[in-house]
């Protein structure tokens, strides 16, 4: 066998254990998908008036959380917004902050920091940091209007193993980063 028939044969290899590797991956998605349990999150209102965070429809993933207050953001400027609305997110469990992007597009509502991380130990109030990306057009938003959704998924605690770089396994993609992947 020549070199260039080991190189060829190696690669097929590769590309075999990756497809299989893939495969597995979306098998064990499907089953976890199909036993996904309910998970339970408790919350209080701050003040009657807080709107309690819902989904908009059966299968979103985000529950949509609303301004407790009206606001102005003025172009390309951020502000905080409370909710009224405190949560006891289980541990092992972590809430993503996400925009919508309804109001991103209509708007130029966005997140300054999104995904905001809701730690499961944090019990302050849930606050938005809204950013108006219009460069021109003040961004108004009222009182229990949606601004942004709530994720909330299952984050394992992970054990830390120092290594030296020669351990950590090889992957086809190695050490390319940003933009990698083509456009």
């Amino acid at each position: 066998m020549s070199h260039n028939d080991m190189d060829n044969d190696r690669q097929s290899q590769a590309a075999e254990q990756v497809v299989r590797s893939s495969s597995d991956v979306l098998k064990d998605l499907a089953l976890s998908s199909t036993s996904c349990s309910k998970v339970k999150l408790q919350l209080a209102r701050m003040c009657p008036d807080a709107v309690l965070p819902s989904y908009g429809r059966a299968g979103d993933a985000g529950l949509d959380l609303c301004s407790l207050e009206s606001v102005i953001i003025a172009p390309l400027r951020r502000q905080l917004i409370s909710t009224g609305i405190r949560l006891a997110i289980p541990q092992g469990y972590a809430g993503f902050i996400l925009p919508r992007s309804g109001h991103a597009l209509k708007k130029g509502l966005s997140l300054v920091n999104a995904p905001g991380l809701v730690d499961s130990n944090y019990r302050g109030e849930i606050c938005i940091i809204a950013y108006n990306s219009d460069p021109e057009v003040p961004l108004e938003i009222v009182r229990g209007e949606r601004i942004a959704q709530l994720v909330i998924q299952a984050v394992p605690t992970v054990q830390i193993v120092e290594c030296d770089e020669i351990d950590l396994d090889d992957t086809v993609r190695g050490q390319a980063g940003f933009g990698s992947s083509g456009d």
